[in-house]
This record gives structure tokens, C-alpha cells and sequence, in this order.
């Protein structure tokens, strides 16, 4: 895990140029070359002509990064398209297309300077400049609702009339036939404006802290102006059907066959781009087939699963082709609750909505979960080192003072969740009341998983067994089952078509608002959205349900969090106390920080972009292909750098 201090100094300097003191000037200001660090300047140089190669077990479900919020379908995008601020190998900020910007605290508008930039097509051919107008664009085609974007609630109440145009009209106020009168919205009024080709300005529709950080995430991505007016829902179909502006193009698009990334020579940061190319060769058997693959020297990259580790790390052919991913705090696990079950009446769904909806009956799962016996899959020797008891990572973000966020307020009293006499306590609480309501045991707790992702099922069983042996299965029977490889979020977790299912998020800015977005659902006109939270647990409230009172609480607890603006510490202090409701009421289960895979891999994970938020992570800029696998030994040694 990154150093407290190395965190705190790289999230200082976002706060330092997006958060408005009292008592500061009205305009702040940076220019490009404060504290920039050249990119991949470490891990010795690529082989000429280098080409990186990979296999894949799942396909995107879109190119669109425009539309989707789903990391598998944006990894592309992250690598083709740039942003207007990036990060460097230390998690720093550093100028992207923007190369100066400031912010004005009397009218809430950020200004952007960008820098010359090309938009190329799938063969690499310029087709245009890059202008202020692309990131307007892209934005009006995020707030149409025929694209079906599912980032534009991260520009809700962040951009001015961003939600009102998405909406199409605004109340004014004064009478019609039903007492009301609706005024239309134009975009003109929503808070991006291209003051000249080469000058853009977000008008907020507050002060917003962590504005500038969440410019790296995909939300505020450009798009091709003229592009995306003439191909519409078509955008990012297709390899033909986008262009790009970044460290590479998408030469090739074959779904369920090869992807093939070229360097964009006509990118401004062309020289800190080191792989000429990458291919990323389909095969559903990934997971077993590319560890052979790497002991031939055909990949450069592959997942060392369980079940094959100790014979790798023993073996003398092997051991030395064996690391580790790059440790993060990016992305939260944790187990979801479905309170609106879609899955089929052999589970059962109207007994387990009857089931989730009572608190004793969560809870008993909740203290249930031996969280470390399911980590060991995947970190047998230290396992309780990535266990979590808040949604929050630890280390992730700071107060004014510079205090872990997940030691402040009510977050410091969270427990740990394994507790096997609280667990038999409340199944004993939660059969009496479930029985006198008619719901039959064992309550069938359905728990998918997608195969393409390595010892997911392996996790599943482990929970399974070590959860009905100390619950016993006169009260609940969990069902495993493989979802499928292929759009295994849009089918199950949006379908609905889960009981309790491991689930993650990964920060997309540095606050803690950020871990908000996958529970929390605002309150309209017609009621509480619905339908793209995880285990919406509105639905709670929708029914009238036991729990109603408790997810009401969690919601307006979210609500008093967003409206503190400019005190941090009572900001954090807020969000500490949402955080610890949604918690304490057991609608979610706390599992674990990410767990840095074993991998074989030619790329030395520290060359790269790194942010605990956004798209940095998925990068392949500053990153050399070594003659070699990488040993532990020196991914050790890598790190030890990197730290310094």
C-alpha cells in the first residue's frame, strides 16, 4: 500500500488548486511544469519495435467510453483518449491537454489553457485538431438521454444546469393547467463553454473540493465533435468508429478475436510512449492457458492463479517469472445486499426479498463472513492485511490535518465484522421474526460469479462452506453459480439477478463522496432512482419495508455530507457519519482493498500512471516491455524505488 505521507502529499496538491480557502485570492492558477515528472523515467529502455502481448477472457460491451461506467469497457478508452490533467508514476499531478488552469472562486468556473493536439482516425491519419469544443461535445452527448450514459449522475450537481438540461425542463414557478410552469432548457446554460478553440471553462453548480482530480476520470473525456454528431448511439462501435488524441490508436477491433493498440505518433507526449504496440489475443481459457503460454516466452503477461502458485514459486523454471500487480487503494470490495431480486423462482426471489429486508437477517450474514478465510484464496500468507471494515480504502484520502478519513468521526468506531457469537445471536433473532412473516428455510442465498476472472469461483466456495457450517443449512443455502464471461455486469448485477455477491468500486475522485456514488440514489419528482445502484436499496423505502427507516436515514445523511463544501474537516466528519450508518445497518458487507495479483509480467507496475482514482491506473504510457519476466526480487526493488 502507498505511504501515508506519499498519499497526503499527492492529494495536497490537488486540494491546493481545487479547493477554495477563506481568506484566499478570488483566482488561482497552474501552469504546466510545476512538479511535473518525466514520464517512465525509471526501468531502463524498451525493445525497439517493443510489442506487448496478452490474453483476454472477456469482451467489452462497448468502446463508448462516453456511456459506459464499467472498467472492461473503458480500459481502451484509457489508453486512446487523453484528459485535460494527468498523473505521473508517484500519483502527483501533472498537465495533460490542459497546460495551465485556474479557478475562480466569485463565479465558480475553472479555465482551461490546452495545448496543440491531433485527433486521429484507426489508421493513424490525422483528422483534426483537438479544441475546447471536443470536451463540449462530449459533455452534451453524455446529458442526451437517447445516449444512455450511465456517468452522467457524476455531473449532477457538480456542473451548472448539467442535471436540469439532462431532465429537459426546469419549474419556473406560476400556474399551467396543473398549477405549474415548465420552461424548456437549452445547453447554452449548462456550465461548459468553449471561450475559444483552445480555452475551456466548467462553471460549477457549486464549490465542489475535489474538482480537479475528477478531471482525469472519463466523465470529462473529449470526444470528436463532428464525429459523434454524425454517428450518434454508432459512436465507438467500432475501431472505424472513433477517433483518437492519445498515447495510442485502436488499429484493430475484433470482438472475441484481437485488439490491437498502435502508438500514436502524432500524440504531444509521443516520447514518454515506449510500446509501439499491443495485442490482446481473445481465449476464453486465459486463465490456465496463459501461465503455459509464458513458460513458452509467447505472452508477456499473465495471472498466476491459486491453485498453481506454490508450484511457481517452488519451481526453478518458475520462480523467478513471478510479482505482483501494483499495490492500490483505487478500488473497495465488498458484498452487496439485492434488495430488488430479478433472478429466477427457482432461488426463490419473493423469500429472500422478504429475507433481506429484515436487519437481523443481513446482520446475521454480515457478522457471519469469515472475511480473511475467503482473502486467503488469494493471499494465504498475510491475509488480514487486506481486510477492510469500511467501504472507504484506508490511506485513500486525508482530512485538513492530514488524518486517514477512515480514523475520523464515526468511521473510527466500525468494528471488525467476523464475529461468530453475534452471527448465532442474531440467526436466532432473525428465524423468529422471519418465521412469523412465512419465510421458509433455508433461505436460498444466491452468489454468481464470472468465470473469466481468476479464482472468483474458488472465493464463492470457500464462502459458501465456511458460511454454512457456522450458520447452518437449516437456515441458509448458498447457491454458487457461474454467470457469464460476457456482459456479466449489464446481465447479473444490473439484472438483478443476484442474492449477495462480491461486488468492487473504484474511486473516480479524491473525496470521499466518491464512495457514495455505487449506494447512494437521489430523490426526484417520481421517486428514488432505480435500477443502476448496486442492490438499490431504495427499494427498501419504494415497498414500505422494514429497513425503510434506515436506508431513509443513509440517504439524508448523504444529502447534509454533499451540501459541506468548504470545511473539509466537517466535510470528512459528514461522510464518516453516512458511511458508518449504511454500515451499521448491514446493507452492504465490507470485504477487502484490492489484492495485488501474482502475475508474470514484462512491465515494471511502477513505470506507470498512478492515482488511487480514475483512469491513471489503466495506462500504458511511461511503461517499458523488458527483456525479461519480472522477479520478485526486483519488484521488491522497483518498489522500494518508487517509494522514494
Amino acid at each position: 500500500m502507498k505511504k501515508k505521507g506519499m498519499l497526503a502529499a499527492a492529494l495536497g496538491t490537488v486540494l491546493a488548486v481545487s479547493i477554495v480557502f477563506s481568506g484566499c485570492s478570488s483566482k488561482q492558477t497552474v501552469k504546466e511544469g510545476a512538479g511535473k515528472e518525466e514520464s517512465g523515467s525509471k526501468g531502463g529502455a524498451s525493445k525497439d519495435g517493443a510489442v506487448y502481448t496478452k490474453l483476454y477472457g472477456a469482451e467489452a460491451s462497448t468502446l463508448n467510453y462516453l456511456v459506459s461506467s464499467s472498467e472492461g469497457d473503458y480500459k481502451i478508452g484509457a489508453n486512446c483518449i487523453d484528459t485535460l490533467v494527468e498523473y505521473d508514476s508517484k500519483g502527483q499531478i501533472k498537465p495533460g491537454l490542459a497546460t495551465q488552469w485556474s479557478f475562480d472562486d466569485a463565479s465558480l468556473t475553472w479555465t482551461f489553457k490546452l495545448r496543440e493536439a491531433k485527433w486521429v482516425d484507426h489508421t493513424g491519419a490525422e483528422v483534426g485538431e483537438v479544441t475546447a469544443q471536443d470536451f463540449v461535445d462530449a459533455m452534451k452527448y453524455q446529458l442526451s438521454p437517447e445516449n444512455e450514459s450511465a456517468n452522467v449522475q457524476n455531473l449532477f450537481g457538480i456542473i451548472a444546469s448539467a442535471e436540469n438540461y439532462y431532465n429537459g425542463q426546469v419549474y419556473k414557478g406560476g400556474p399551467d393547467k396543473e398549477g405549474n410552469v415548465w420552461e424548456t432548457v437549452d445547453f447554452s446554460t449548462v456550465g461548459v463553454k468553449a471561450v475559444d478553440s483552445h480555452t475551456l471553462t466548467y462553471t460549477l453548480d457549486k464549490e465542489v473540493p475535489y474538482f480537479l482530480s475528477s478531471l482525469a476520470y472519463i466523465v470529462y473525456m473529449p470526444a470528436y465533435g463532428p464525429q459523434l454528431e454524425s454517428l450518434g448511439k454508432e459512436f465507438g462501435t467500432g475501431a472505424d468508429k472513433m477517433y483518437y488524441n492519445g498515447a495510442y490508436y485502436l488499429e484493430e477491433y475484433s470482438p472475441q478475436e484481437k485488439h490491437v493498440l498502435k502508438k500514436n505518433p502524432l500524440n504531444y507526449d509521443a516520447d514518454s510512449v515506449y510500446i509501439d504496440e499491443i495485442q490482446e489475443i481473445y481465449n476464453a481459457e486465459y486463465n490456465t492457458i496463459g501461465p503455459e503460454m509464458v513458460k513458452r516466452g509467447e505472452i508477456d503477461y499473465a495471472e498466476i492463479s491459486a491453485d498453481i502458485l506454490d508450484d511457481w514459486l517452488k519451481g526453478e523454471d518458475t520462480k523467478n517469472l513471478v510479482s505482483r500487480e501494483r499495490p492500490k487503494t483505487s478500488y473497495s470490495y465488498f458484498y452487496c445486499f439485492n434488495f430488488n431480486p430479478q433472478f429466477d423462482a427457482q432461488y426463490e426471489p419473493d423469500n429472500w426479498r422478504k429475507a433481506v429486508n429484515n436487519e437481523n437477517f443481513r446482520k446475521t450474514l454480515f457478522y457471519g463472513l469469515n472475511k480473511a478465510k475467503e482473502v486467503a484464496v488469494i493471499e494465504p500468507s498475510n491475509p488480514d492485511d487486506f481486510v477492510i471494515r469500511s467501504i472507504t480504502p484506508p490511506d485513500f484520502t486525508f482530512n485538513a490535518e492530514g488524518v486517514d478519513y477512515t480514523t475520523v468521526g464515526s468511521m473510527k468506531t466500525l468494528e471488525p465484522t467476523f464475529d461468530e457469537a453475534k452471527a448465532r445471536g442474531y440467526k436466532d433473532l432473525a428465524m423468529k421474526e422471519l418465521s412469523a412473516l412465512g419465510v421458509t428455510f433455508p433461505v436460498k442465498v444466491l452468489m454468481p460469479y464470472n468465470p473469466s476472472e481468476i479464482n472468483w469461483d474458488k472465493e464463492c466456495q470457500v464462502v459458501k462452506q465456511q458460511m454454512e457450517v457456522l450458520l447452518g443449512t437449516d437456515f441458509i443455502d448458498v447457491v454458487v453459480e457461474a454467470g457469464p464471461a460476457d456482459g456479466f455486469l449489464t446481465e447479473v448485477r444490473r439484472g438483478g439477478k443476484f442474492a449477495l455477491m462480491k461486488c468492487n468500486w473504484g474511486a473516480d475522485y479524491a473525496d470521499p463522496e466518491t464512495w457514495t456514488d455505487p449506494f447512494y440514489q437521489s430523490k426526484g419528482d417520481g421517486g428514488y432512482d432505480l435500477g443502476y445502484k448496486y442492490g438499490n436499496i431504495a427499494k427498501t423505502i419504494e415497498e414500505g419495508t422494514p429497513s425503510a427507516e434506515a436506508a431513509k436515514e443513509y440517504f439524508d445523511l448523504v444529502d447534509v455530507a454533499k451540501g459541506m463544501k468548504v470545511d473539509i474537516n466537517a466535510r470528512y466528519e459528514a461522510f464518516a457519519k453516512a458511511e458508518a450508518s449504511l454500515i451499521n445497518h448491514a446493507f452492504v458487507l465490507p470485504y477487502s482493498i484490492s489484492v495485488s495479483k501474482y502475475v508474470a509480467t514484462k512491465l515494471n507496475v511502477f513505470d506507470g500512471q498512478y492515482a488511487p482514482f480514475g483512469v491513471s491506473n489503466l495506462r500504458y504510457k511511461g511503461q517499458h516491455l523488458l527483456d525479461q519476466y519480472v522477479s520478485m526480487e526486483e519488484y521488491k526493488s522497483n518498489k522500494q524505488k518508487n517509494l522514494k
